[in-house]
């Protein structure tokens, strides 16, 4: 079986993985990955029908969410998981249908056979993949990849918000909506390319969401200074991923047995929550960005839980000692159950695993500062708006997205040593890890990479350079003295990228490439519309920064 994956940076020669992905995923995974969003798609079109008729499913709308997020890059390559999500995908589907009138209009995803084995959906899922079934049009299908990239990272904020109790219904209509427009073969150009564009909109409405879900449950993030050795008297449990309420539940569980906490890759902001700093036993920082985990995950001695994107294929000496949880999963790897109604989950079995465990070896030193999301940088409004006013601050340069494996990537690391004193960068999402331990001072008091959070805190970004648009009376945030150099790698990327777009940013830096899915017809586009850049050399770059390029 052959496979055609086009959907993150890394993807091979930059146009696609034919063999086997470099995330990992092998022919079998891809297939049923893409058997499940055809299901999805299935599903979808009864979904959007229903509720048209006022019949609302919260638990379909649940599902779509969680199912498209097992299909991002670098979250489930289990073929057992994904062969139950499939048939669950069916099942939602099957039981609207019965709801329903007879749709004579029910595409094929909508009305093909539900039944099959892990090896027949694989199969499948090859006959209507990207290779074998795209639109002759080389732009449509372009918009079709956009838009779905777009819903995938869509469907994952609304996963982490709906897992703390926040729901906005518009939320899953929309990605319904998406996923149908998407088997749309008459659709036009134009008509694509609304949706795609609407995506954005509904990123920061998803966005602004998990914000309200986060800062209400663990208060609003502060200025901290997190620990980057270690402790080497007592074991620990390193975690992973975006999941704030599993870090919270594991802290609650770990409580006064002995055994440390540390958090890994995209959990490091969470030290700067008000709750997590109640629980004296999550003592720092492990490692870095989520494509560094194979080395560090070895060296930490404990039980390591992947609560999100991004797992790699976990190495033998330490593949006995890692669970995951979520929609994460790998093939052998023990799975940490979702929760019962009104139970936390059950972490256990990590915790008699780390009871086994030697203390982890020492990575490094030192502290980094983090917590500087959007109230903490408008409380400090006026002292940012005075260091503009003065000269004292030229230019804020945003520095955000994803992190990866590409030595091209060390630009970004080069352009935060570059940039003069007068400049801060502001960050989010573990792009940081380039730059974010450099000491590069202060201004105004303030450290020159002020990192906001995780990838969906890009939030805090926007609402910081929304408020200065206001403050200072320009006319547009592209009016500010605000450059953005935007590192992309996986689908929550694409759907920041959209966002951004949608509250009218141009000028944006888009690297370390340009996304493979794109045809030139549709990069032309974004970059006539809104002025999108590859990103250059270096030296070029900051120097039109700099000029307000």
């Amino acid at each position: 079986m052959s496979m055609f994956c086009n959907q993150c940076q890394e993807t091979s020669h930059n146009n696609g993985c034919d063999i086997r992905g470099i995330c990992g995923k092998d022919a079998t995974v891809a297939a049923l990955q893409d058997y499940l969003l055809y299901a999805l798609k299935g599903l979808s079109f009864y979904a959007v029908r229903a509720r048209a008729q006022g019949i609302v499913d919260a638990s379909v709308d649940r599902f779509v969410a969680q199912a498209l997020f097992a299909t991002l890059t670098n979250v489930n390559f289990a073929p057992e998981r994904l062969t139950q999500l499939i048939r669950a995908a069916f099942a939602h589907r099957d039981q609207l249908r019965a709801q329903l009138p007879v749709q004579i209009d029910a595409p094929a995803p909508a009305t093909c056979a539900a039944e099959g084995t892990t090896e027949q959906y694989a199969a499948a899922g090859a006959a209507v993949g990207l290779r074998a079934n795209s639109h002759p049009n080389p732009d449509i299908q372009s918009l079709r990849e956009l838009l779905t990239y777009g819903l995938k990272g869509l469907a994952a904020y609304c996963d982490h918000a709906d897992l703390l109790g926040h729901h906005n219904p518009d939320l899953p209509a929309f990605l319904q909506e998406g996923l149908l427009a998407t088997l749309n073969d008459a659709a036009t150009v134009d008509e694509l390319v609304a949706p795609a564009l609407r995506c954005g909109e509904q990123g920061v409405t998803a966005m602004t969401l998990l914000d309200t879900a986060n800062t209400s449950r663990f208060g609003h993030p502060e200025p901290t200074q997190v620990n980057l050795g270690v402790d080497p008297t007592r074991p620990g449990i390193l975690v992973s991923g975006h999941d704030l309420l599993d870090l919270y539940e594991l802290l609650e569980q770990t409580a006064g047995t002995g055994i440390n906490v540390y958090t890994h890759g995209e959990m490091l902001p969470a030290h700067a929550y008000p709750v997590f700093k109640q629980y004296p036993h999550l003592v720092g920082n492990y490692g870095g960005a989520w494509w560094e985990q194979q080395r560090q995950f070895a060296a930490f001695n404990g039980p390591i839980l992947m609560t999100t994107n991004c797992i790699q294929q976990p190495r033998a000496d330490y593949a006995d000692r890692i669970f995951t949880t979520g929609m994460v999963g790998w093939e052998g790897i023990p799975h940490i159950a979702e929760r019962r109604p009104g139970q936390p989950k059950d972490f256990s079995r990590l915790i008699e695993r780390a009871r086994t465990c030697p203390p982890p070896v020492e990575l490094e030193q030192g502290q980094i500062t983090v917590g500087f999301a959007h109230q903490t940088v408008l409380g400090a409004a006026d002292q940012v708006l005075a260091a503009i006013e003065t000269g004292a601050l030229r230019r804020f340069v945003v520095m955000a997205g994803c992190d990866g494996r590409h030595k091209e990537r060390g630009y970004y690391t080069e352009v935060a040593q570059a940039l003069p004193e007068d400049t801060i960068i502001l960050t989010a999402g573990c792009a940081k890890y380039r730059y974010n331990k450099l000491n590069l001072g202060t201004l105004g008091g303030l450290p020159r990479v002020l990192d906001a959070g995780q990838c969906n805190d890009c939030y805090s970004l926007v609402k910081v350079a929304l408020a200065l648009t206001e403050a200072v009376g320009a006319e547009s945030v592209n009016d500010l003295p605000i450059s953005y150099d935007i590192a992309w790698y996986e689908q929550k990327a694409v759907l920041v990228l959209l966002s951004l777009l949608s509250l009218g940013v141009k000028g944006i830096r888009l690297g370390p490439t340009l996304p493979a899915f794109l045809s030139p017809n549709v990069a032309d586009f974004l970059v006539r519309t809104f002025d999108i850049k590859p990103i250059d050399s270096v030296a070029t770059d900051v120097a039109a920064m700099l000029a307000g390029n």
